[in-house]
């Protein structure tokens, strides 16, 4: 989750030099580009990139926009509540997938102190993301679900093309084998266009502001 700060004054600054800058905050948090690198860090090592390719501006941008989205939905988690304790068992299996991944275990470890993180802090920030999840999933998967023209809709003017276009010649499978899974991406997307407007109704009154990535240099 956020490594963010209760913001009690702007980035500080002795003899001229900066040591971090303000590049975002909600209400009284702030996001300093420290955070955000280190976030960026965190997410490439989660994935399985590592050591870390250096971000170009989007990325950094993204990383940004995704702490913003955790600090705005922490008094959801903590409101509604995450299942803890499935939370803390999908964070031990993914991050035992993670360690597995490394060829050695010192090489896992090496990683570990390249972040700046204990093996605890990871599983901690895994498991704070699971309960986030489940807090989305279960405020807005009941309100997804695609209706019956939906999904035939996107079975004519979507899949069926899509599948001629990489198989000239044969014909598209029928919409009966297919349906579930058009059904889960209709679902999906469906909860990403819900979670986008209820962090846009969240910002304006978590006073959310962006600042430069520039500012303070």
């Amino acid at each position: 989750m956020a490594a963010a700060s209760y913001l009690a004054v702007p980035a500080a600054s002795f003899a001229g030099e900066v040591l971090d800058r303000v590049t975002a905050s909600v209400g009284n948090v702030a996001i300093t580009a420290s955070d955000v690198q280190k976030e960026y860090r965190l997410e490439r090592f989660l994935d399985g990139q590592w050591p870390a390719p250096a971000p170009d501006a989007g990325a950094i941008a993204d990383v940004r926009e995704r702490l913003t989205r955790q600090i705005l939905l922490s008094p959801e988690e903590t409101s509604e509540g995450g299942d803890q304790a499935e939370s803390e068992k999908a964070a031990a299996e993914r991050l035992a997938a993670l360690r597995k991944s490394f060829a050695h275990p010192e090489d896992f470890q090496a990683a570990l102190h390249g972040l700046g993180m204990t093996e605890s802090q990871v599983l901690a920030h895994i498991a704070q993301q699971e309960r986030l999840l489940r807090v989305i999933d279960q405020r807005l998967r009941p309100v997804a679900a695609p209706s019956q023209q939906e999904v035939s809709d996107y079975y004519q003017q979507v899949l069926v093309p899509e599948f001629q276009k990489k198989n000239p010649g044969v014909a598209a499978p029928p919409l009966s084998e297919v349906e579930n899974q058009i059904r889960k991406v209709l679902t999906e997307k469906r909860i990403n266009e819900l979670l986008d407007q209820w962090i846009e109704e969240l910002k304006p009154t978590s006073r959310v502001r962006f600042h430069s990535f520039e500012e303070g240099r």
